[in-house]
Protein backbone atom coordinates (compact mmCIF):
# COMPACT_ATOMS: atom_id res chain seq x y z
CA UNK A 1 0.00 0.00 0.00
CA UNK A 2 2.65 2.25 0.53
CA UNK A 3 4.35 1.76 -2.54
CA UNK A 4 0.88 2.52 -4.29
CA UNK A 5 1.25 6.11 -2.16
CA UNK A 6 4.79 6.64 -3.06
CA UNK A 7 3.81 6.17 -7.31
CA UNK A 8 0.90 8.02 -7.04
CA UNK A 9 2.55 10.90 -5.23
CA UNK A 10 5.70 10.85 -7.66
CA UNK A 11 3.97 11.06 -10.45
CA UNK A 12 1.23 13.78 -9.67
CA UNK A 13 4.64 15.56 -8.23
CA UNK A 14 6.53 14.97 -12.19
CA UNK A 15 2.83 16.27 -13.45
CA UNK A 16 2.74 19.45 -11.16
CA UNK A 17 6.71 20.30 -12.40
CA UNK A 18 4.99 19.75 -15.77
CA UNK A 19 2.24 22.16 -15.79
CA UNK A 20 5.35 24.98 -13.92
CA UNK A 21 7.87 24.16 -16.94
CA UNK A 22 4.64 24.55 -19.35
CA UNK A 23 3.83 28.16 -18.31
CA UNK A 24 7.64 28.97 -18.16
CA UNK A 25 7.77 28.81 -21.52
CA UNK A 26 5.05 30.87 -22.40
CA UNK A 27 8.02 33.21 -21.72
CA UNK A 28 10.35 32.31 -24.50
CA UNK A 29 9.24 33.08 -27.98
CA UNK A 30 8.63 29.64 -30.16
CA UNK A 31 8.99 27.56 -27.08
CA UNK A 32 5.48 26.45 -27.39
CA UNK A 33 5.40 25.35 -31.13
CA UNK A 34 8.66 23.13 -30.49
CA UNK A 35 8.52 19.65 -30.50
CA UNK A 36 8.55 18.98 -26.87
CA UNK A 37 6.19 22.49 -25.89
CA UNK A 38 3.59 20.84 -28.00
CA UNK A 39 3.84 17.47 -26.45
CA UNK A 40 3.74 19.24 -23.28
CA UNK A 41 1.02 20.70 -24.07
CA UNK A 42 -0.87 18.01 -25.25
CA UNK A 43 -0.41 16.03 -21.94
CA UNK A 44 -0.87 19.61 -19.74
CA UNK A 45 -3.59 21.36 -21.42
CA UNK A 46 -6.55 18.96 -20.30
CA UNK A 47 -5.66 19.59 -17.36
CA UNK A 48 -5.53 23.41 -17.27
CA UNK A 49 -8.46 23.65 -19.82
CA UNK A 50 -11.43 23.37 -17.10
CA UNK A 51 -9.72 26.00 -14.66
CA UNK A 52 -9.20 28.96 -17.94
CA UNK A 53 -13.32 28.14 -18.40
CA UNK A 54 -13.64 29.26 -14.53
CA UNK A 55 -11.02 31.60 -14.25
CA UNK A 56 -10.92 34.38 -16.64
CA UNK A 57 -7.43 36.25 -17.49
CA UNK A 58 -6.86 39.18 -15.92
CA UNK A 59 -5.42 41.85 -18.54
CA UNK A 60 -2.67 39.89 -19.83
CA UNK A 61 -1.98 37.51 -16.87
CA UNK A 62 -3.84 34.16 -16.39
CA UNK A 63 -3.79 32.97 -12.99
CA UNK A 64 -5.76 29.55 -13.77
CA UNK A 65 -2.18 27.64 -13.70
CA UNK A 66 -1.71 28.63 -10.46
CA UNK A 67 -5.03 27.62 -9.09
CA UNK A 68 -4.57 24.22 -10.84
CA UNK A 69 -1.54 23.83 -8.81
CA UNK A 70 -3.28 24.80 -5.73
CA UNK A 71 -5.60 22.43 -6.27
CA UNK A 72 -3.02 19.27 -7.00
CA UNK A 73 -1.30 20.52 -3.76
CA UNK A 74 -4.38 19.98 -2.18
CA UNK A 75 -5.03 16.57 -3.69
CA UNK A 76 -1.53 15.35 -3.00
CA UNK A 77 -2.56 16.73 0.86
CA UNK A 78 -5.49 14.29 0.61
CA UNK A 79 -4.34 11.55 -0.64
CA UNK A 80 -1.67 11.35 1.92
CA UNK A 81 -4.31 11.80 4.68
CA UNK A 82 -6.31 8.98 2.61
CA UNK A 83 -2.95 6.77 2.54
CA UNK A 84 -2.25 7.55 6.39
CA UNK A 85 -5.79 6.18 7.49
CA UNK A 86 -5.74 3.20 5.73
CA UNK A 87 -2.65 1.80 7.16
Amino acid sequence: MEQLYYVIYQALTIYMYAIIVYILMSWFPGARESSFGRILGKIVEPYLEPFRKIIPPLGMIDISPIVAIFTLQFALIGLGELFSMLM
